[in-house]
């Protein structure tokens, strides 16, 4: 993706009509493009945050506050079954990824592995710790996992701060585990929080996001989207933000041009979450590798922003940055907030939200483009 711009951008919701689907979650509250259906798939997973889906089609959903991971078996099938406990009393145990028959989940300090997950499907399942040499601080320290093309096993340790720079230099960085072995390395520094990341499905660059820092105002600094071409790179925190506006603490003397620029700027605390890349054919032509970004909402600005799924599509004219999935905001109440996005196998979208406890299914059904 040589060349893409950086973009901030805000975009209305014209052209777009309101979905009605189900039951629960308010759904029929949200809005998509023309064509997309929405659909429960359930809204009995409280603080529902991460998913990752088996080859057999349970699903696994992580947890911040709730300390719980759930699965789904047949979550995709025409019956899915209730979502059970599959463990509790975890620490902000939020990521979750499988790899082949096993379920890793990342809970502050320990990573965990679920053998033979699909044989052991039952409440209070079984595991072992891969490491529990990880930072425990919690300020910023719940998990988003993901397996990458080299078979590492990456996730982040956010600041444990809102600014600040830390003499453990697996703060504010992005690791790479072997997840036999539990071996850790820093494969990118730089980075605040981050909650979400993809591999792109024709570069293999890993994409990410990033939080900005809190309490410099409304509109700065910017959400970001880096892509990390290749281990080794620095992303700009505590130093720089949004890739040009440097920390009236710790970037007095900071030179941009040391830092990764960011490739996609969003508003300032939407809180760009999970993205994901799509690269089925049941959406329309324009999505095929498209990235989708849960925004999960602001906290502290004085009015709210995020509370949306949108998406960034590419063409040989560039990208476009805008809304794909939005209602969980209303006005300035909020009645759910999206956390991760997921593709499944036959090309639907799942989106998960931590409010409404809900797993949300968007699919394509309209044939005329």
């Amino acid at each position: 993706m040589a060349g893409l711009l950086a973009m901030s951008v805000g975009i209305g919701m014209a052209g777009l009509l309101t979905i009605s689907a189900g039951a629960g979650a308010n759904v029929q509250d949200l809005v998509a493009p023309d064509g997309f259906t929405i659909s429960v798939l359930s809204d009995d997973v409280p603080n529902a945050r991460q998913m990752a889906l088996s080859d057999a089609g349970t699903l696994f959903i992580g947890t911040r506050r709730a300390g719980k991971v759930y699965a789904i078996a047949n979550a995709l099938g025409s019956s899915p079954a209730k979502p059970i406990t599959l463990a509790k009393g975890l620490t902000m145990p939020s990521g979750v990824a499988v790899r082949g028959a096993d379920l890793y989940v990342g809970a502050v300090d320990r990573i965990l592995r679920f053998a033979n997950v699909e044989k052991n499907l039952s409440r209070n399942a079984n595991f072992d710790v891969v490491t529990d040499q990880l930072p425990d601080k919690t300020y910023h320290g719940w998990k988003h996992l993901g397996f990458g093309p080299d078979g590492s096993l990456y996730f982040a340790v956010g600041a444990p701060c809102n600014i600040c720079l830390s003499e453990d230099p697996r703060f504010a960085s992005i690791l790479s585990m072997d997840p036999l072995s539990g071996d850790t390395i820093v494969y990118a520094s730089g980075i605040r929080n981050t909650v979400g990341f993809d591999w792109h499905p024709v570069t293999q660059e890993l994409w990410f996001t990033d939080n900005g820092r809190d309490m410099l105002g409304d509109d700065v600094p910017f959400e970001e989207v880096n892509v990390a071409s290749r281990p080794g790179l620095h992303f700009g925190f505590p130093f720089v933000h949004g890739g040009d506006l440097p920390d009236p603490k710790f970037g007095t003397d900071a030179d941009p041009a040391t830092y990764v620029l960011p490739t996609i700027k969003i508003q300032a605390h939407s809180a760009a979450l999970g993205v994901g890349f799509y690269t089925s054919t049941q959406f329309p032509e324009k999505y095929l590798n498209a990235l989708f970004i849960a925004e999960h909402g602001s906290w502290n600005r004085s009015s709210k922003v995020g509370y949306r799924v949108s998406v960034v599509t590419f063409d040989k004219a560039g990208s476009t940055y805008a809304p794909f999935v939005t209602g969980w905001l209303d006005g300035q109440k909020n009645w759910g907030r999206p956390t991760d996005v997921l593709m499944a196998p036959d090309g639907s979208l799942l989106i998960s939200d931590d409010q409404a406890g809900a797993i949300y299914r968007v699919r394509y059904t309209n044939s005329q483009d």
